[in-house]
């Protein structure tokens, strides 16, 4: 594959004998069944991907590394924005509601968490007080000011929505960045560190 995969991607092709030896076993029957695992930051070996495997139940999580030349499909956060879903969970009216309007403010976002997860492979993860987790591509600043109007409308949802600002150099809660605070914390694969700017680490030392 020429493009690696990005953190909150879904890959599909992960297989049981994949795991580490101690892993699981309901992590070994989710692979068996053929359900995805979801890229994470971290580093890798070269020739591998850090992966997330999900269980059913909320505390099922397991770190991995999934070789790249097994993956078979990949789906990303943005390739789900518009996937509907029959089931009237809260989560995906408030989708419903925020989808035009993200779309007309003109970014790149997309759907992770376990709405994600449902809407992408099928397998059952939403419920009736899950959240709704969105990513959103910013290459360029996002200002707070952006960020506070972001909340706003999020907090008029019918379900609690939190969304992760994927900046060239790692992610940031807009919720953290929507705030007062004089540094919020940036995750990339080497490491999470306490910054002023996510679109400028380099200055956060002064």
């Amino acid at each position: 594959m020429v493009n690696m995969p990005l953190a909150h991607d879904l890959l599909w092709g992960m297989t049981p004998a994949q795991l580490p030896a101690d892993a699981p076993l309901w992590a070994v029957e989710s692979l068996a069944a053929g359900q995805p695992v979801v890229v994470r930051r971290a580093v890798s070996a070269a020739g591998r991907v850090a992966v997330g495997v999900r269980g059913v139940l909320r505390e099922q999580r397991l770190a991995a590394f999934m070789p790249v030349d097994s993956i078979a499909c990949r789906v990303s956060p943005e390739a789900l924005c518009r996937v509907d879903c029959e089931r009237d969970l809260p989560v995906m009216q408030a989708l419903e509601q925020l989808r035009p309007w993200l779309d007309d403010c003109g970014w790149v976002w997309g759907v992770s968490g376990s709405v994600g997860f449902e809407l992408a492979s099928g397998f059952a993860a939403m419920h009736e007080r899950s959240d709704l987790d969105l990513i959103l591509r910013t290459p360029q600043v996002l200002t707070r000011n952006q960020a506070r109007k972001l909340v706003e409308r999020f907090d008029q949802a019918v379900c609690r929505v939190d969304m992760q600002l994927q900046t060239p150099f790692g992610a940031v809660a807009l919720r953290e960045w929507a705030s007062e605070s004089a540094r919020v914390l940036l995750k990339n694969a080497h490491q999470a560190c306490l910054v002023a700017d996510p679109w400028n680490p380099q200055e956060q030392a002064a």
